[in-house]
């Protein structure tokens, strides 16, 4: 029996809208922010599971690769054509960490804020 239910992935990043308006453009969706928590930004109505941002000063964002201290951990986003779909993360303002092997099903990015994610080929 499970002991809770995942509500949410957070990401602390310097600037919590701005991260979320990269990720609503990248999975649809709009941010949200509340009156009451200005360093809190929800990722609402996407479908998938429920993103959110929070303002971290001083975030370091994780190196890749790194065999000092590991990305702890990544999103794994299914496209349909990866080359259409980097193209257009790369505009966002995604930087390419690992892209250089185009046999393989997946491509590794980091987001603005350097947190890293794979497009995979769904």
């Amino acid at each position: 029996m499970a002991i809770a239910t995942l509500g949410a992935v957070v990401l602390d990043c310097p600037d919590p809208l701005a991260l979320a308006s990269f990720y609503a453009a990248l999975l649809g969706g709009e941010p949200a922010t509340g009156e009451d928590a200005p360093d809190w930004v929800d990722l609402t109505g996407h479908g998938g599971t429920p993103l959110a941002f929070q303002q971290a000063p001083g975030h370091v964002p994780p190196a890749w690769p790194s065999a000092a201290g590991g990305q702890q951990f990544h999103l794994d986003l299914t496209v349909a054509d990866l080359d259409a779909a980097e193209e257009q993360v790369l505009a966002l303002g995604a930087k390419a960490l690992d892209t250089e092997d185009r046999s393989r099903g997946w491509r590794v990015y980091a987001d603005p804020a350097g947190h890293p994610f794979c497009l995979c080929a769904g």
